[in-house]
């Protein structure tokens, strides 16, 4: 398993809005711009109306970086390929609650792996549902648009659980990590990390025609160290 960075808040740009063309230079564009893990949606064209990429992908994106690979299950029956997933090179695995009857069993089944157990749920999933596992997790993903597609906007709603999540967090297991996933770019990530958000996945604010990775990336982090200092200060 690859340590994570040691900045406060890590950004991880998510491969799903990248050009595949050029898989493994905008991976080493963003490594280059200090990028803390690289971010790898994996989806079924079930439980979300899309379908993505799969293990060859994840062994491709581990042969390009040095970096942690974080890859988010958006499928059914998780539980049967997390083994692969680790193997493939995934230092943090996410599953979803809302699709795994055995969910406990599947989250400690990525730690035997050798991979981080995640867990995530959808913007409209009451935060109650992670409540049972939130003692044995290393990280917890806010959605903050409805999963399955890249370039979507930012749910507001996603502010006041995060807020929640991370009261939770702090009485249970203060150490977990609390990532955020969809519609994040500089305009709004020190928002998010105000509310107590420590893992920030991006996509198109980073990958997208005409932009320029380094300073999409440099953007972002001049924004959240902004507001930590800010808050610092306070």
């Amino acid at each position: 398993m690859q340590p994570l960075a040691t900045n406060p808040v890590l950004i991880g740009p998510s491969i799903l809005s990248a050009d595949f063309r050029r898989l493994g230079e905008q991976i080493a564009e963003v490594e280059a711009a200090s990028a803390d893990f690289i971010h790898v949606d994996v989806m079924d064209g079930v439980f979300v109306p899309n379908i993505s990429i799969g293990f060859p992908v994840v062994e491709a994106v581990q042969a390009a970086t040095e970096l942690p690979i974080d890859v988010h299950l958006m499928i059914v029956e998780p539980s049967r390929w997390v083994e692969r997933f680790a193997a493939a090179g995934a230092d943090t695995i996410t599953v979803h609650a809302e699709v795994d009857p055995n969910l406990y069993r599947t989250l400690r089944a990525i730690e035997e792996a050798g991979a981080a157990p995640s867990v995530t749920i959808n913007p409209g999933t009451p935060l109650i549902m992670l409540e049972p596992v939130l003692p044995i997790v290393r990280q917890v993903l806010i959605m903050s648009v409805n999963p399955g597609f890249g370039g979507q906007t930012f749910i507001p709603a996603a502010l006041g659980r995060i807020r929640r999540l991370r009261q939770m967090l702090d009485e249970v297991n203060p150490t977990c990590r609390l990532e955020v996933d969809g519609g994040i770019k500089a305009s709004n990530a020190g928002a998010v990390v105000a509310a107590g958000a420590d893992t920030l996945v991006v996509g198109s604010a980073v990958y997208a025609p005409d932009t320029h990775i380094a300073s999409a990336m440099y953007a972002l982090r001049a924004e959240i160290d902004r507001d930590h200092h800010e808050s610092d200060n306070r």
